[in-house]
C-alpha cells in the first residue's frame, strides 16, 4: 500500500517495481498461511502420511506469482526507456518508501527463523522473498534519489529491470526448491551424512544395509532400509535391535519416520535390488565377499 502510494506520487517505475513485488508479497502471504493450515493437518486414511507437501504448493503459487510481477515490471520499464518521463515529487515518495522497507525488514527477520525454527519452507520462502523485496527497496531509493540530484531519468527505467532480473532470480529459487520437494529429493548432505553415522556404528556390529531410501517432505523426513543380520537371531532379538536402530536415526535426524526391513545376511537373495540403486544406497551397500 505505502509503495504502491509512492508510485503514484512520482511514477518512477523503479518505485512501481517495488510496488509490484509487495503485492506478489502479500498475495503469497495469504497462500503461505492457507498452506500451512492444511500443512498442520494430521495423517487421515486419503492421506496416511500427512499433508506437509501442501506448503510446496505454497511456494510454487508465490514462485509464479514473483515470476509475472518481474515479466509486468521489466515491460513497463522498457516502455519507459523508449518514451522517457520525469519523476516527481521525489522526496515525498522516498520517505514513504523508506518506512515500508524498515516495515519489511522486520517481518522478513521474523519469518525467515520461524521458517527455521519449524522448519517451514513456506514461511522461510515468504521470508527470504520479503527480504529481497527489501534489498530491492533499498536500490530502487538509492536509483530514485540519483536521478532527483541527476535528471538523468534514464536511471529510473534501468534500474527497474534490473530490480525484474533480481525478481526472476528470486522466482527461479523458489520454484526449483518447490519442484525439488515435490519430486520426492533425498535428504540434504548433512542429514545422509548423519544416517550414514548411525549405519557405521551398527556396521562395526556385524550388521549390513542397503535398498536405502530418503526423501523430504517440507518438515517431514522419511528414511527407509534394509538391515541384514544374523540368521540365526530370533525374532525378538531382531525386533529389539531395529527398534534400537531407528530410535538412533530418529535422534541423529530430527523429525524423521523410519521404516526399516530386516533380512538374514546370509542368504543371497537378501542382497538382490529390484529397483534402481542410487548414489546414497551404493554408500552403504554391502560387501559381498
Amino acid at each position: 500500500m505505502l509503495k504502491g502510494t509512492a508510485f503514484l506520487l512520482t511514477g518512477s517505475v523503479g518505485l512501481l517495481s517495488d510496488a509490484a513485488e509487495s503485492i506478489v508479497n502479500i498475495a503469497g502471504a495469504i497462500m503461505a498461511l492457507a498452506m500451512l493450515t492444511i500443512a498442520a493437518r494430521p495423517p487421515d486414511k486419503d492421506h496416511l502420511y500427512g499433508h506437509t507437501k501442501a506448503e510446496y504448493l505454497a511456494s510454487v503459487t508465490e514462485g509464479g506469482l514473483i515470476l509475472a510481477a518481474a515479466v509486468a515490471v521489466a515491460g513497463t520499464a522498457i516502455a519507459r526507456l523508449i518514451w522517457p518521463r520525469p519523476i516527481e515529487r521525489t522526496a515525498v515518495g522516498l520517505a514513504v518508501t523508506s518506512a515500508a522497507l524498515c516495515l519489511n525488514l522486520i517481518t522478513a527477520r521474523i519469518l525467515i527463523a520461524a521458517g527455521k525454527s519449524y522448519n517451514s519452507i513456506a514461511l522461510e520462502a515468504d521470508g527470504k522473498h520479503l527480504m529481497t523485496d527489501v534489498w530491492t527497496s533499498v536500490a530502487v531509493i538509492a536509483g530514485v534519489a540519483a536521478v532527483g540530484l541527476t535528471g538523468w531519468v534514464w536511471l529510473d527505467p534501468l534500474i527497474a529491470i534490473l530490480m525484474a532480473v533480481q525478481i526472476l532470480r528470486t522466482a527461479y529459487g523458489l520454484l526449483h526448491d518447490s519442484i525439488a520437494g515435490l519430486m520426492d529429493t533425498a535428504l540434504p548432505p548433512d542429514q545422509q551424512r548423519a544416517l550414514q553415522s548411525v549405519l557405521d556404528r551398527y556396521t562395526m556390529m556385524g550388521m549390513r544395509f542397503h535398498r536405502i531410501r530418503t526423501r523430504r517432505s517440507a518438515a517431514s523426513s522419511f528414511i527407509d532400509l534394509h538391515v541384514l543380520v544374523p540368521g540365526a537371531w530370533s525374532v525378538h532379538d531382531g525386533h529389539h535391535v531395529m527398534e534400537q536402530i531407528e530410535s538412533d536415526i530418529r535422534q541423529a535426524v530430527t523429525d524423521a519416520t523410519v521404516h526399516t526391513h530386516i533380512e538374514p545376511i546370509e542368504d543371497p537373495i537378501s542382497f538382490h535390488e529390484d529397483t534402481p540403486t542410487g548414489d546414497q544406497e551404493a554408500s552403504a551397500q554391502p560387501d559381498h565377499t
